[in-house]
């Protein structure tokens, strides 16, 4: 993200402020919704913990984890503060706790076609953020300026859904493949889980060894056609 734009604050600092804040818009829109939904199931399927400790909510100041939101704005890839679950007052168990992980991605791929409507119906035009003409956006027309900024929060909260679906703990993927494991296969899957953190950053820092990105390689496909899919482009 904001890593491979750096020379843009050098000869256009006013660009570069605009391509933060609007990333930043994104970013936050897609990391509330995501982990609200999280504790809007919880809670719905009896798990309170959540909601006493105010995750029940739309406020992004909940939700955001300074390290990660930071990481997102800088690398493209991060994490909000996790959404605190107690797996034996949800109802259903392994079922339920499947369920509250899928709602993080399902309620970011909801927003993503939610926001597209105006661009698949034909009221805007797919506008995208190049970075080398972020600020012809203000002299484009109003029109131009809001698909922009629509086509960057519908990215965005693409990208948390599928990033967010790949099967390594600590990620959400992890917990929602488990309730398709066999119960003779359990034990097996939680041992493999226990590197999912060392695997999955493994797997982001090869983005900077290998001359292509490896994740882009794993999920972008899956982005470009959801993107597809919402937008009609």
């Amino acid at each position: 993200m904001l890593l491979g734009s750096y020379q843009l604050l050098l000869y256009d600092p006013l660009s570069f402020l605009l391509l933060v804040a609007l990333t930043a818009l994104a970013l936050v829109v897609a990391i509330t919704v995501h982990e609200f939904s999280h504790a809007l199931v919880a809670n719905g399927l009896g798990d309170q913990t959540a909601k006493h400790q105010g995750r029940l909510s739309l406020n992004p100041i909940r939700h955001l984890d300074p390290g990660g939101s930071l990481m997102f704005l800088m690398a493209g890839f991060g994490w909000g503060k996790p959404v605190p679950v107690n797996q034996h007052q949800l109802s259903h168990g392994t079922t339920g706790m499947s369920l509250v992980a899928a709602a993080g991605p399902f309620s970011n791929l909801v927003v993503a076609f939610l926001m597209a409507i105006p661009i698949k119906v034909g009221l805007l035009d797919y506008t995208t953020l190049r970075v080398d003409r972020v600020t012809d956006l203000l002299s484009g027309g109003l029109d131009e300026f809001l698909s922009a900024i629509l086509v960057l929060m519908i990215l965005f909260n693409l990208l948390l859904a599928v990033f967010n679906l790949i099967p390594l703990a600590p990620l959400d993927g992890s917990r929602v493949l488990a309730v398709f494991i066999p119960r003779h296969r359990e034990a097996g899957y939680a041992r493999f889980q226990r590197y999912g953190p060392v695997l999955l950053v493994t797997l982001i820092m090869m983005n900077y060894v290998l001359p292509f990105s490896l994740l882009s390689w794993v999920i972008g496909p899956v982005i470009d056609v959801l993107l597809s899919i919402a937008t009609g482009y």
